[in-house]
Order: C-alpha cells, then sequence, then structure tokens
C-alpha cells in the first residue's frame, strides 16, 4: 500500500520514495519447466523497483520528478544512476551507503501470455529514513509518492508531510495492490476499497487496480468510480504494469483531473505498457 500526499500545484517536482533495484530480465517462449535448460529470446538489464519504475513513466509522461532511495557503490549503482540520468530523473535524494548490496530481481517475462515472474533479492542495504527526508525542502515538491517500506521511517516522514500541508489540507490517497487487497481476503476492488476504509485516514481516497478487470477508486465523500481495462491487442510484458498505474493517476491527479478521470488515464497507459517490452512507447 502507497500513500501521497502533496501541496498546491504548479512546476514543482513529484517525488518518489522506495526501492530501486537491478532488474536482470529474460524474455521466454514460454515459462520453463523446473530443472530445465532452457534458451531465453532476449535478454536486459532494467532499472527497476516500484518507486523507481514510477519516475522512469512520470518522465516519459513529462513530469519534472525525483527519487528518493538507497543505493550502495558497485557497478549495479553504476548502471542505475546512468539510467537515472538518461531519464532526467532527479536524484539528489538518494541515499549512498559506503557498504552493501543493491537489490537485485531475476525477471521471466513471458512471451507467449506476457507474464511476469520475479525472484527478489531484497538485500540488506538499509531503507531510506525519516532523517533522511528531513534534508527534503518540501516546498520544492507538489506531490511526494511513499512506496510502502519501512512502516515506522514512513509514519514519520509522513507526519512531517502533514505537518507542511496543514494549512493546505490537501488530503491523502492511497493505492491498494490486488495482491494487499487478497492477502485480507477481498475478491474485487470494490470489496477492498470498503473494507479497508475504515483502517484508513478519514478524508483520503482509496485506489485499487485489479489487472484485467481495470481499477476502482473511492473518494473521500465515499462515491465509488470505476474504469475498465483497455488491454492491448498483445499482451507482451506485465513487468512494471501496476507501477505504470500508479505513476499516470498520480501524474493526472497532480494535474487537476478528476478522479474518474485520472483513474482512466491510469488504466490507458497501464494497458499501453502490457503491450510492449519495457517503458518506452507508452506515451
Amino acid at each position: 500500500m502507497a500513500a501521497e500526499a502533496g501541496g498546491a500545484a504548479g512546476k514543482r517536482r513529484i517525488m518518489c520514495v522506495g526501492l530501486v533495484c537491478l532488474d536482470i530480465i529474460s524474455v521466454v517462449k514460454d515459462f520453463p519447466a523446473e530443472d530445465s535448460d532452457t534458451r531465453c529470446l532476449s535478454q536486459r538489464w532494467q532499472r527497476g523497483g516500484n518507486a523507481s519504475n514510477s519516475c522512469t513513466v512520470l518522465s516519459l509522461l513529462g513530469a519534472p520528478c525525483s527519487f528518493m532511495g538507497s543505493l550502495a557503490p558497485g557497478p549495479a549503482a553504476d548502471f542505475i544512476a546512468a539510467d537515472f540520468q538518461r531519464r532526467g530523473v532527479d536524484t539528489a535524494h538518494v541515499a549512498w551507503h559506503p557498504r552493501g548490496d543493491v537489490p537485485c530481481a531475476c525477471c521471466l517475462v513471458n512471451a507467449t501470455s506476457g507474464s511476469r515472474t520475479i525472484v527478489l533479492h531484497d538485500t540488506n542495504l538499509p531503507d531510506v529514513t525519516a532523517r533522511h527526508f528531513e534534508r527534503v525542502d518540501l516546498s520544492q515538491y507538489k506531490w511526494i509518492h511513499f512506496e510502502a517500506r519501512n512502516a515506522a521511517e514512513q509514519s514519520a516522514m509522513l507526519e512531517r508531510v502533514e505537518r507542511h500541508n496543514r494549512a493546505a489540507a490537501p488530503g491523502r490517497r492511497v493505492f491498494i495492490s490486488k495482491d494487499l487487497a487478497q492477502h485480507f481476503g477481498y475478491l474485487s476492488a470494490p470489496e477492498a476499497l470498503q473494507g479497508l476504509r475504515g483502517r484508513i485516514q478519514p478524508g483520503a481516497t482509496l485506489i485499487c487496480a485489479w489487472a484485467e478487470k481495470g481499477a476502482d477508486a473511492l473518494g473521500p465523500d465515499g462515491e465509488l468510480v470505476h474504469s475498465d481495462a483497455f488491454p492491448p491487442e498483445t499482451l507482451v510484458d506485465t513487468l512494471g504494469a501496476g507501477d505504470t498505474f500508479n505513476a499516470a493517476v498520480i501524474f493526472a491527479l497532480a494535474e487537476g483531473r478528476t478522479l474518474q478521470d485520472a483513474l482512466t488515464f491510469g488504466c490507458r497507459i497501464a494497458g499501453r505498457k502490457c503491450g510492449i517490452q519495457g517503458f518506452d512507447g507508452i506515451v
């Protein structure tokens, strides 16, 4: 679950706080059997991680954005830093640790079904802390997106954002993943939104995407809105589709669009992403 909080709109940046990792992606014709040898159709390195991917999509949509997360020196970090620069993502608030391993994900993308299977080595590299976040000049940002990690530290970060925004009272937007909803026993997005509403701060907007069934959102007034999915003609690669949806919804809401328009825009962009390898070509 991820929560957003932001101040007034303007030319300020959108910041995403969370994970960056190295994705080693192998595209296979069919998912391999256990204990088998097979050749992949293609293989690539890609900068990954939920918050990191959202930065990529925001940049492609034309939003100035920043990433805040942890890295440690080494070849993987060199690749990641260069890719952030190539995308125009600001990394001034990356927390560099003198020791540690950058997280790495081995990803299998099934070219026949478009499914993605991820095995993540989430290493001992510490997440960013509230102390790191204290160095951020909040007036430079119109929207801050938190990937749900390190809850105790992020609670302190959110409290700082809320103090900063007290006069503006912008509210909070909370993304609930399908995986989290199913973990709590919910069988659909509307059911999850209604069921989890009581756990969230009053006045928040809840948003939940449900793959091919589209997405639903519950506004602060209790109104439920829905968007159908926009599947591509051929399902190619679903890796990062959820991050794409989140980023597109954030982009639209930060531009002042209605919740319904933002939800539909998020589903459209996520659908485009599922029809291509990687992220280039979603806009």
